[in-house]
């Protein structure tokens, strides 16, 4: 049963997802939605990813005084340890936090219980809130990208079962990806993070799913500002007295979508967080879900390698991000 807390509620069928028991846990009464194994995951959050530059302050700002209380990491973006700084910095309590980070292709296999211990180490924390692949894809020396992707996940559940990772989940995954996992898993995800916003909502992607219980967690809400001009947006905006950034983030929550916007500027984190005041009605929903393009506006697959960091020569098997590499 999938459930948001202080939203809305939806129902979906219940299957294993491991044993994790739900401890006593607040998030300062941010709205939050109920993964399949009784783990709470607040609905905003704030995303690190390293593009554009890391702000120190800005991230002690967030956490403390507009009390963002979900952190999305990665050890991709090349911050986690500062990170760690910044949680302390703020005086907020761990417990209070809701910190996810990813795993990176490159340790895949049995490498995956060592590189999460030490992405907890550069945290400065004894466990992680949610563990995700960062990608589905499968550097080429791993000789066997099936297997590959088996021991990963195998490793993942590993963590899960010992209490280092609460929750445990994918990103960029689609639904022939997550088809793969929920073939041999013994832990079932329970969460698949994904590109999401006004202008892209991959519908079947979503109601798969839902109807597997796993959690879709939205990136990008704003589209790296891509969207905001959008005539549409703008109007919805205007009708609420707020910004086109708080109508894009407060579509992605009121679909039950988690959001995780970024900013390195003070004045828009806390705007960010100004979402739960407003509700749009369906007339404003409509009008939003009608900009869908399903046209992906992050991910390109220029230069794939090397945002991947593999060694010259080495090649990824299968796909990136849905597309098709040529070797």
């Amino acid at each position: 049963m999938v459930r948001f807390e202080n939203e809305c509620m939806i129902g979906q069928k219940t299957d294993y997802f491991g044993p994790y028991v739900q401890p006593e846990i607040s998030y300062d009464n941010t709205p939050s939605i109920e993964l399949a194994n009784g783990v709470q995951m607040p609905l905003l959050g704030l995303g690190t990813t390293h593009s554009g530059g890391y702000y120190h302050d800005s991230v002690v700002y967030a956490i403390r005084d507009c009390k963002y209380r979900m952190i999305d990491t990665a050890k991709r973006y090349g911050v986690e340890r500062e990170l760690g700084i910044a949680i302390k910095m703020s005086g907020v309590q761990r417990e209070q936090l809701f910190l996810n980070s990813k795993l990176w292709p490159v340790d895949f296999g049995s490498s995956v219980y060592d590189a999460c211990l030490k992405s907890c180490k550069r945290l400065g924390t004894e466990y992680l809130d949610l563990y995700m692949s960062h990608f589905p894809e499968v550097p080429t020396w791993f000789v066997d990208a099936k297997e590959t992707r088996e021991e990963t996940w195998r490793q993942m559940e590993l963590l899960y079962d010992d209490g280092i990772i609460r929750s445990i989940g994918v990103s960029n995954y689609t639904k022939k990806d997550l088809e793969d996992i929920l073939e041999f898993c013994s832990v079932r995800p329970h969460v698949n993070q994904f590109e999401y916003h006004p202008c892209y909502n991959p519908e079947e992607l979503i109601n798969f799913c839902h109807d597997e219980d796993i959690v879709f967690m939205g990136y990008c809400p704003l589209a790296k500002g891509k969207i905001l001009d959008e005539e549409v947006i703008k109007a919805v905006a205007e009708k609420h007295y707020k910004t086109p950034a708080q109508v894009c983030i407060r579509y992605s929550i009121q679909n039950g979508v988690p959001a995780i916007p970024k900013s390195r500027q003070q004045s828009r984190i806390l705007e960010n967080s100004q979402v739960f005041d407003f509700h749009l009605d369906e007339e404003d929903m409509h009008s939003l879900r009608k900009l869908n393009s399903m046209q992906r506006k992050i991910i390109n697959t220029d230069g794939i390698q090397e945002k991947l960091f593999l060694p010259d020569g080495y090649k990824l098997q299968g796909q990136v991000f849905g597309v098709p590499q040529v070797s």
